[in-house]
C-alpha cells in the first residue's frame, strides 16, 4: 500500500536551512516544494494547493507576516513559521494574524516534524473556513466517508487518500447527488484566489479514482459531467440506478 504524502511548501531563502527541511520532510514521508520568495510563494500556494506551509519571516521581498495575511484571507492551509525571530511580540504578532505554530530558529527534526504532524492532524478535524470537517456518515454502495474520523472506507479496507483528496471527496458527498462545479469546487476547497485552471482538480480527481474505485475507467461514485464539474452517486440511490452512471476523466 501506498504511503499517504502531504504536501509540504517551504518558503525560506537560506539555501542551507532549505536543504536540511528538504532532507528532513522527505526522508520522513512528505513531498516537499521550495520557493525562496514572497511573491512566488502566493503564487505556488494557489496554484499547487500544498497540505501545509513552512514560513520564514524574513524573506527578500516581503516580511512573512504579509504572507500569512494574505493566505489567511482565502484558506486554513496550516502554516507553521520558521523564523530566527524570537521575541514574544513577533511570535504574538504572527500568530494572531493567523499561524498555526511557530518555531524559533534553531530546531530539531524531532520537534519539527511533532509540529508538522500536529497542524496536519488539527486540520483534518476541524472546519475551519471551508466547512468540510461534518459530523456523520455518507455512505453509497460499499463507499464510507466519515467526516468526524477523517476516514474513507470501501468495504472493510481504508482508503488512505491525501489531505486534499480527502476534502475534494468530502465536498463532493457534502453534494451528494449534485454537480459541483469546478470553479465552485476550486473557490470552496482553495478560496477565492485560487487559480481557475482545473488541471489540479483532474490531477486529483485521477488519483482518487485509482483509490477507491474498483474500474477508474468505470466509476460508480464519482462521476464526471463533462464541462461542468463532478457529480457523487446519490447514497439514497439503489445500486445500479440509471442515474449513477457517468464516465470518467
Amino acid at each position: 500500500m501506498r504511503t499517504l504524502r502531504s504536501k509540504v511548501l517551504i518558503i525560506e531563502d537560506d539555501p542551507g536551512i532549505c536543504r536540511f527541511l528538504r532532507v528532513a520532510l522527505i526522508s520522513n514521508g512528505y513531498d516537499a516544494i521550495e520557493t525562496d520568495s514572497g511573491a512566488k510563494a502566493l503564487e505556488v500556494i494557489s496554484s499547487h494547493c500544498p497540505d501545509l506551509i513552512l514560513l520564514d519571516l524574513g524573506l527578500p521581498d516581503m516580511d512573512g507576516n504579509a504572507i500569512i495575511e494574505s493566505v489567511r484571507s482565502w484558506t486554513r492551509t496550516p502554516i507553521i513559521v520558521i523564523s530566527a525571530r524570537s521575541m514574544e511580540e513577533d511570535k504574538a504578532r504572527a500568530l494572531d494574524l493567523g499561524a498555526d505554530d511557530y518555531l524559533t530558529k534553531p530546531f530539531g527534526t524531532i520537534e519539527l516534524l511533532a509540529r508538522i504532524r500536529t497542524a496536519l492532524r488539527h486540520t483534518r478535524t476541524t472546519a475551519g473556513d471551508d466547512g468540510l470537517a461534518l459530523s456523520g456518515v455518507y455512505r453509497v454502495s460499499d463507499l464510507t466517508i466519515d467526516y468526524a474520523r477523517h476516514r474513507v472506507v470501501r468495504g472493510e479496507q481504508e482508503i488512505r487518500l491525501t489531505p486534499n483528496e480527502f476534502r475534494i471527496v468530502a465536498l463532493l458527498g457534502k453534494h451528494a447527488g449534485r454537480v459541483v462545479t469546478y470553479k465552485s469546487m476550486l473557490r470552496e476547497l482553495w478560496g477565492p484566489m485560487a487559480s481557475s485552471d482545473n488541471k489540479i482538480l483532474r490531477v486529483h480527481m485521477a488519483s482518487i479514482r485509482r483509490k477507491i474505485e474498483p474500474n477508474p475507467d468505470e466509476p460508480i461514485y464519482i462521476f464526471t459531467e463533462t464541462g461542468v464539474g463532478y457529480r457523487m452517486a446519490d447514497g439514497r440511490q439503489a445500486d445500479g440506478d440509471p442515474q449513477n452512471k457517468g464516465g470518467a476523466s
